[in-house]
């Protein structure tokens, strides 16, 4: 039973799929003007976690995340530029992609493009326009919150001043009136549309997207199962998606609604307009992409991340511990199913993703396993065990999945790995002439920089100390 808590229901609910042991998803993806940033990290990892646990309990998951490619943001980069569109998403895109893998999350099912289906966002508005939700003006085509009359009802939000990415056009109807499509000079970035060249609003790619590639079932009640993304979206994003589908397809658009909370630096939300967005490629050069994973779990995804190096840090040396007992069973090939550790995993990610409990039921087995093993050296059962659960650790948090040995030699400079492995193969081939005194000299030199070796059944491991 998974309990998760639905954003606009202001409360935890057991969910039930719209179809058995299916589930269907929709992230809002970054807009792919610039590099991702921590907050990226943050939802990227909260929805991998919710990813993970619908497979460790056996559903079937679409997960889609989509790019936001065509954008007044991405515009005003092109002019300063002088970048075409497709380079400028193409770089962002694929820097994302590659943030995203150094994270571990699992791969999406789809990654649509907003400028993939501009046709159907145009559809979308047609019909909108149609029904007489939508009107034109001379700027656009604007969608008509007086009449829809459950507008603000998802987010208890009806508050025109917190409009995000607002259009001041004196013929509106209506001051939260927000914009379908926008229209723009021919010489501008557009696509022809039969109310005007011009290029879609922010809110319609999403509704757009999930119509077409997951409202397959036109008699279910909801469009997907769950739409999620960060809590600065819950309002005016998601409610203006909701209101929109709403009207468009003639029911509600998603069953469940989840956000994640802001990532915080020194009390404020992260953001690029107070200069102190931290950019994800620059923290993964000075920590390992699992400690940043690790970091962010925990603090239970609803609750704002307030960042700081010092818990960074406490981060690593919980991770750091995890390791440890991984290479206390580095030689174990064969696991045994620990069903009773991994119930206890599963459960707390059932309720509502809580890994803070999860991380603590870790750290539980962490010391309970350095105990056993202290006195136990050889204890085959208990290490077969410990491998099972790290497996499974994988499965579910995406912590662990690293050669322990590897892990520790992160932050390693070219020139001293050189260094490194040459002494490294010195020392075996001294030890293959047996030339006993020459190979202790080299491991000492590597002692001397810091460099434990460990000689295994799979050759010479090495970590910094």
């Amino acid at each position: 039973m998974i309990k998760l808590y639905d954003s606009s229901k202001k409360e935890k609910s057991i969910f039930e799929p719209l179809e058995k042991n299916k589930v269907k998803i929709y992230v809002c993806g970054p807009t792919v003007y610039d590099s991702s940033h921590l907050g990226h990290a943050r939802s990227a990892i909260a929805f991998d976690i919710l990813h993970r646990v619908f497979k460790i309990n056996n559903y079937q998951v679409t997960m889609v995340k989509n790019f936001t490619d065509i954008d007044d943001k991405i515009i005003k980069k092109i002019k300063q530029s002088k970048i075409s569109l497709e380079e400028i998403t193409t770089k962002y895109i694929n820097e994302y992609k590659n943030d995203m893998k150094n994270l571990n999350i699992l791969p999406n099912t789809l990654e649509p493009k907003a400028t993939q289906n501009i046709d159907n966002m145009i559809s979308m508005i047609q019909i909108l326009l149609e029904k007489e939700y939508a009107y034109i003006t001379q700027n656009g085509v604007y969608f008509n919150t007086s009449k829809h009359n459950q507008y603000g009802k998802l987010s208890n939000k009806n508050d025109t001043n917190n409009q995000s990415r607002i259009i001041i056009d004196e013929n509106k109807k209506n001051k939260k009136d927000f914009a379908l499509w926008k229209l723009e000079d021919k010489n501008g970035l557009g696509y022809n549309s039969s109310f005007g060249y011009g290029r879609p609003g922010w809110h319609i790619e999403c509704s757009a997207m999930i119509d077409k590639h997951l409202n397959k079932d036109k008699n279910s009640t909801h469009s997907i199962d769950i739409h999620g993304g960060g809590a600065d979206l819950l309002f005016p994003h998601h409610e203006n998606e909701e209101a929109q589908s709403i009207c468009a397809t003639n029911k509600p658009l998603a069953k469940y609604w989840i956000h994640n909370g802001f990532v915080n630096i020194d009390g404020e939300k992260m953001s690029k307009s107070l200069g102190n967005s931290f950019y994800l490629k620059d923290i993964l050069k000075i920590y390992d992409p699992e400690i940043i994973r690790y970091y962010t779990l925990c603090t239970h995804y609803r609750k704002d991340l307030n960042f700081n190096e010092q818990d960074i840090l406490s981060s690593k040396k919980r991770l750091d511990k995890l390791y440890r007992i991984k290479k206390l069973i580095y030689d174990i090939k064969e696991s045994i199913n620990d069903k009773e550790f991994e119930d206890k995993i599963k459960s707390s990610l059932n309720d509502d993703l809580n890994s803070v409990k999860a991380l603590s039921i870790i750290d539980e087995l962490i010391t309970s396993s350095n105990d056993i093993l202290t006195n136990e050296p050889k204890n085959k059962t208990i290490k077969k065990q410990l491998l099972s659960n790290i497996l499974f650790l994988n499965q579910s948090l995406g912590i662990g999945y690293q050669d322990p040995y590897k892990y520790f030699q992160f932050g390693i400079k070219d020139d001293e790995l050189i260094m490194i492995n040459d002494l490294i193969l010195k020392r075996t081939q001294a030890k293959q002439k047996k030339e006993f005194s020459k190979a202790d000299k080299y491991r000492d030199e590597l002692k001397n920089m810091n460099i434990n070796i460990m000689d295994t059944q799979n050759g010479t491991v090495w970590e910094k100390i």
